[in-house]
Parts: structure tokens; C-alpha cells; sequence
């Protein structure tokens, strides 16, 4: 019988597929993107870093005591996670865009998307849905954040991590904390919160690959 995470896995492999075999995702992991481009991701990736533990904290506020370990959980990533938008907002400055420019950005229709799905989901559908969310970005930042982040320092000419620090972190960051992602979903009580996050996990795909293939 599957753990919950290979489950989850295996019900969503579709999903993590069309994202990474995307043309547009395969051109950006293999030569990296324009200046023009990449503000356009961070800009969007602003919001959704900024949004990231609004979301988390509304579905631990509907975890009843089934689900006191995932609820923790939430509470020590909340606590990681705090302050990251700021990152986004420094490799923004450091490629051109000031701060006040970055925060008055209105945010594209498809992170509107991805943004108010994780909202609705987590408060009104299931609380564990929020892992799905959890899953799919840190899948996303784990396996293609690295080699993103290189592809863009040498197409752009950066040095160190002026411009890249975000995407950088992150990729070794998520490694870690897909690790930790492991251990919480098998600890995951009912099917029907399994089923929540793989719909959120399959949304999450699907709208981050809507994201970057709008840019």
C-alpha cells in the first residue's frame, strides 16, 4: 500500500509533467530569460510569495484538533517563510525596479488565479489543501529553482546572487523542507483530506505553468 506521499505523487505526476516539459519552462530552465522577462516572473512571483502565509494561516484557523500535527507544521513554516517577499523585492531593485514600483504592481489574471484558489480552497473547501500548494511550489523551486537561477545569472551577466537571491535560496531551501513536506502528508488522517491536496496540487501546476507561459 502507497505512503499518503506517494500517493500523491503518483496521482499528480501528470500535472508535474505539462509543467516541466513545457516549451516555455524548458527554454527558461535551458537559457534563461530576458531582463524584461524575468521582472515581469518577479513581479508576479511577488504576489505570490506575499500571499503565501495569508494562505497558510487561514487553513491552519480551520484545522480542528484531526489535524493538530499539520496545524504545527503550518505554524514553523509560517515562521521560515516570514519576510521572503522582501527578497523578491531586493533581486526586483537590484535589476531596476524600485520597491514602490514592485508593491503597486496589480498582480496578472492567472496568479489572481492561483492566489485566490489557495485562499478559497484552504478556507472554504479543506484546510489540507494548503499542502498541496506547499507541494507543488516546493517541487517547483527544489528540482528547477537551481538551474533557473544559473541559466538567468549567465544570461544576464549577474554576479553572485544580485538579482537571484530568491530563486537561488529556494532551490536549496525547498530541498530541505520537501523532506519535512514528506513526513506531514503521511500524516494526513482521511482520504478526504488526501483528495484535497491533490486537486490543490494539480491547480497549483497548472496555474504557475499559465504564469510562466504568460510572460
Amino acid at each position: 500500500m502507497l505512503s499518503v506521499f506517494a500517493e500523491l505523487v503518483t496521482r499528480t505526476d501528470e500535472d508535474r509533467r505539462a509543467f516541466e516539459t513545457h516549451p516555455v519552462v524548458l527554454d527558461a530552465v535551458a537559457r534563461g530569460m530576458s531582463l524584461e522577462r524575468y521582472r515581469a516572473l518577479l513581479l508576479e512571483l511577488y504576489h505570490v510569495v506575499w500571499y503565501f502565509n495569508p494562505v497558510c494561516a487561514a487553513a491552519a484557523s480551520r484545522m480542528d484538533d484531526r489535524y493538530q500535527p499539520i496545524r504545527h507544521f503550518l505554524y514553523e513554516h509560517m515562521h521560515e517563510e516570514t519576510g521572503h517577499e522582501d527578497w523578491v523585492l531586493a533581486d526586483l531593485q537590484a535589476l531596476g525596479v524600485a520597491p514602490e514600483a514592485t508593491r503597486a504592481h496589480p498582480p496578472a489574471p492567472h496568479t489572481l488565479a492561483l492566489v485566490g484558489y489557495n485562499h478559497w480552497a484552504a478556507d472554504r473547501r479543506h484546510p489540507c489543501s494548503v499542502l498541496g500548494m506547499l507541494y507543488a511550489l516546493e517541487v517547483i523551486a527544489s528540482v528547477y529553482g537551481g538551474p533557473f537561477a544559473d541559466a538567468i545569472r549567465e544570461a544576464l551577466l549577474l554576479e553572485g546572487t544580485a538579482g537571484v537571491s530568491f530563486i537561488d535560496s529556494h532551490a536549496t531551501m525547498d530541498a530541505q523542507h520537501m523532506a519535512e513536506l514528506r513526513v506531514i502528508l503521511n500524516k494526513l488522517p482521511d482520504e478526504a483530506a488526501v483528495a484535497a491536496v491533490v486537486e490543490a496540487t494539480k491547480v497549483n501546476f497548472h496555474h504557475f505553468t499559465r504564469i510562466i507561459e504568460a510572460i
